[in-house]
């Protein structure tokens, strides 16, 4: 594994993983959208993984916050990653990095999205965003991005939707206030004023999993057409362009479905884009267009 992240000296990295996911429910009511699967693999994993590919690991490098369900998240990372849990609210996208300017202690940092669905086919994950830290100049905010439908559109940056990953200098971190606020008001658009902010392409699939459509459409993706089974799960019942976790049960009829770890789908059921949790809910989640 190469350390491309050696590129930009002492650099470190933040996972946001704090957020409850109030548009997922009821599927986050038990479980923080950060640990949610895709591709029965969970978001906050896919994350680590991505940083990892860059040569980032271990706490002294890596830090996850928490606050949502933070137990789950605290007890999922385990040493993995230097932990930060936010008491009361979450502190915000900004305030969450701002509660970890002692850990990050003079170095520019790689922020990431833990919701943040990646996957580039023709690079794997880490490489496949080191063009963000290429040739990084220490002084500008950078920001992973694809090109916008609108570039005119708000929320658009140099016409790009922002996808995920934002590289910062310290000097832009070492003041934020420990308050809730969000990187786009306190960071981002300041720099944009200034003419410090840089949109580097990401060429691969981007998908924001906020919504049952777009998180459905995220495990179908990792799915590539198929279906993605785990070796423990059983399946007697028909399984089509779906995803079924660990210890899962399907012995009915699901397509275009997302079949949570330890869930079951009885010989009678038959789920049509839709997503059954562990606890027996089904969230209707018709995909996106």
């Amino acid at each position: 594994m190469s350390d491309a992240a050696g590129a930009v000296a002492g650099l470190c990295a933040v996972v946001l993983a704090a957020g409850e996911g109030t548009r997922l429910r009821p599927l986050t009511e038990r479980v923080p959208k950060a640990l949610c699967p895709v591709g029965n693999v969970p978001l906050l994993d896919r994350a680590l993984a991505r940083l990892a590919g860059l040569g980032l690991t271990g706490p002294d490098r890596v830090a996850v916050n928490a606050c949502y369900l933070g137990d789950q998240v605290v007890a999922h990372v385990g040493d993995r990653a230097h932990l930060s849990v936010e008491p009361g609210d979450p502190l915000g996208t900004a305030g969450g990095v701002a509660n970890l300017r002692d850990w990050i202690d003079g170095r520019p940092v790689l922020v990431g999205n833990a919701d943040a669905y990646l996957a580039d086919p023709a690079t794997p994950p880490g490489p496949d965003v080191a063009a963000l830290l290429d040739g990084w100049d220490g002084h500008s905010v950078r920001l992973l991005g694809q090109p916008a439908a609108d570039p005119a559109a708000a929320g658009t940056f140099s016409g790009h939707c922002f996808t995920g990953f934002s590289l910062l200098p310290w000097r832009l971190v070492r003041d934020l206030p420990v308050v809730f606020s969000d990187l786009v008001r306190a960071v981002w658009r300041p720099a944009e004023a200034a003419g410090a902010l840089e949109v580097v392409t990401y060429p691969g699939t981007f998908i924001d999993t906020g919504t049952p459509a777009d998180y459905l459409a995220a495990n179908l993706h990792a799915a590539g057409g198929g279906s993605l089974v785990d070796g423990s799960a059983t399946v007697t019942g028909r399984c089509v362009e779906s995803v079924v976790g660990a210890g899962a049960r399907v012995d009915g009829d699901v397509c275009r479905c997302v079949v949570w770890p330890g869930a079951v789908v009885g010989p009678d059921e038959r789920l049509r884009e839709a997503v059954r949790a562990g606890d027996g809910h089904t969230v209707p989640a018709a995909a996106r267009g």
